[in-house]
């Protein structure tokens, strides 16, 4: 049992946790009922703390409890997804700014974090609602500060305080996740109890796990069991939640509380998280460019997303017509690449971009279930708007954040339409985020470069989109550029030629491969791409 939270045991935590809520996500999604039954918390809590274990397994082995902590917490703040996703953002926010700057933290450090926790959740909704994941929190951060058991605790090893503390928190969170739904009719009504605290127990099971060094062989989340209609529990109406509107926003901690007002009149579920000049808003409105336009008025926004909340409403839906994915690509070979594996090809200017209007088609002709492979850092966001036009027809949508057309060829080599939708864009994400990507430009005229001043006809070398060399011949660069990439590690690599490459390319890449990389599995296409030469994909 370990007796602190050191910074290896936060990095354990945050990766645990992660899997954990990973592993039961599927079961939290099925007992999403509040505020909107859209199935989803599950998923958005998973991709929350995903985002914040990946951001702490980023810093150097060597870095301090309290950056460690701190990087869980404004990672957490940047990626959380869902008004749950907010709130647990919230809970890491609160145990970083208790436990970071204490090196040997003890079962009371820990309790006071839970408080600091569920202040900061409860003070961030607008209009805080019993029965759900705050009564959770409160219950554990109440049960921490006095657990059953006696102190000093029985047992006299190091790290015992700080074991019972955690685990009288878990105790205090199950208790009162089970009696949630005598709190919020809701979740009596359907045989639940709520899904945002649910995985709440989750991530503080995991955390119990590495402080007790004691690993359950499931993680446990409440079945839905019978609807308990016969106790004539007064029914609640869940109104038609039009759209989620989510963002970044960047301003002054003075502009906020203006900011909540304006949100708070517009619609409901309002979450704003945040502090020091970043902020996280959540919000369900009927009309998503008033949400919008408010953050515009009080500050930069970034991240927006727009998410059609189309549950029971009563809209219109068009008839089922299965999974598709759209791609965009402006290259010939490459177009026919994705639609070998299947994809239906929005095709742009070279160096341009598709019509917002041709998208959209694309996107409703597909299915109605489609994933979108921007493949593109600046379609991106179109990609995104185009999305959410087409939601408003009833399709399900999900842009996966593709910024290279080596990443789209990734997703889409796991995409598999026979999986529940959600696990297959989750899939496709994860595959495309997990391949670096970099590529060959031949500079056009003289400019300043990240590493250095280039000439008209200087082969660039780009990882990421970033200039990281500057030669003169094709292959050699592309050698340089791969060998950089595969640095990092790599199995699989992906070459797609364009216009321009000489002879022998392929064969020189490969024999260079096969003497010093024996490893590394590589294939080769013929993408006809003009302004990249070369695109390499590192799996």
């Amino acid at each position: 049992m370990r007796d602190t939270l050191d910074a290896p045991a936060v990095r354990r935590w945050a990766r645990l946790a992660a899997d954990a809520l990973g592993r039961s996500r599927t079961e939290i999604d099925a007992l999403n009922v509040f505020p909107v039954p859209d199935g989803d918390t599950g998923t958005n809590l998973h991709l929350t703390v995903l985002a914040a274990a990946e951001a702490v397994e980023e810093l150097a082995a060597s870095a301090p409890l309290e950056e460690v902590w701190r990087t869980l917490g404004r990672a957490a703040l940047v990626g959380a997804r869902g008004n749950s996703g907010v709130i647990v953002s919230q809970v890491l926010c609160g145990l970083a700014e208790t436990l970071g700057p204490r090196s040997a933290a003890t079962g009371a450090d820990l309790a006071e974090g839970l408080e600091r926790a569920a202040g900061l959740a409860r003070g961030a909704v607008s209009r805080p609602v019993e029965g759900t994941i705050l009564t959770v929190l409160q219950a554990a951060a109440a049960a921490a500060v006095r657990p059953e058991a006696p102190f000093p605790p029985r047992d006299p090893a190091p790290g015992a305080e700080l074991a019972e503390t955690v685990r009288a928190a878990v105790r205090g969170a199950r208790r009162a996740l089970r009696e949630t739904p005598g709190g919020l009719p809701v979740l009596a009504e359907h045989g639940v109890v709520d899904a945002g605290g649910a995985g709440l127990c989750v991530l503080l099971d995991a955390l119990a796990a590495v402080i007790t060094e004691e690993y359950p062989e499931r993680w446990e989340v409440p079945a839905r069991t019978e609807p308990r209609a016969s106790l004539n529990l007064p029914k609640q109406r869940v109104e038609d939640p039009g759209y989620e509107v989510m963002y970044l926003l960047e301003a002054e901690d003075t502009v906020i509380p203006a900011l909540r007002e304006s949100l708070d009149a517009l619609g409901d579920s309002l979450v704003v998280v945040g502090g020091d000049g970043l902020w996280n808003v959540h919000v369900h409105v009927d009309d998503a460019g008033a949400a919008i336009e408010a953050g515009l008025a009080a500050g930069k926004t970034r991240r927006i997303r727009v998410t059609y909340l189309a549950v029971d409403s009563g809209r219109p839906k068009p008839p089922c017509t299965g999974r598709g994915v759209v791609a965009v690509t402006a290259a010939d070979g490459l177009a026919a690449l994705f639609e070998e594996a299947g994809a239906t090809v929005v095709r742009r200017p070279s160096g341009g971009m598709p019509h917002l209007a041709v998208l959209v088609e694309a996107i409703l002709a597909a299915g109605d279930e489609v994933a979108v492979l921007p493949n593109e850092p600046e379609v991106l966001a179109l990609a995104e708007a185009a999305a959410v036009r087409a939601r408003e027809s009833g399709v399900r949508i999900s842009v996966v954040p593709t910024k290279a057309s080596v990443q789209g060829l990734a997703a889409l080599a796991v995409h598999d339409p026979l999986r529940h939708f959600r696990d297959d864009v989750i899939a496709m994400t994860g595959t495309a985020l997990a391949t670096r990507f970099g590529g060959l430009r031949v500079a056009s005229g003289e400019a300043m470069t990240t590493v250095g001043f280039c000439r008209e006809g200087d082969v660039l070398g780009l990882i990421e989109g970033d200039v990281a060399l500057i030669g003169d011949d094709l292959e050699d660069v592309a050698w340089r550029v791969l060998s950089r990439m595969l640095s990092g590690g790599g199995e699989v690599v992906t070459v797609v030629t364009g216009a321009g490459v000489p002879d022998g390319f392929a064969a020189g890449i490969a024999g260079r491969l096969r003497a010093l990389r024996p490893d590394v599995e590589v294939t080769f296409y013929d993408g006809g791409q003009v302004l990249y030469p070369v695109l390499l994909g590192v799996e």
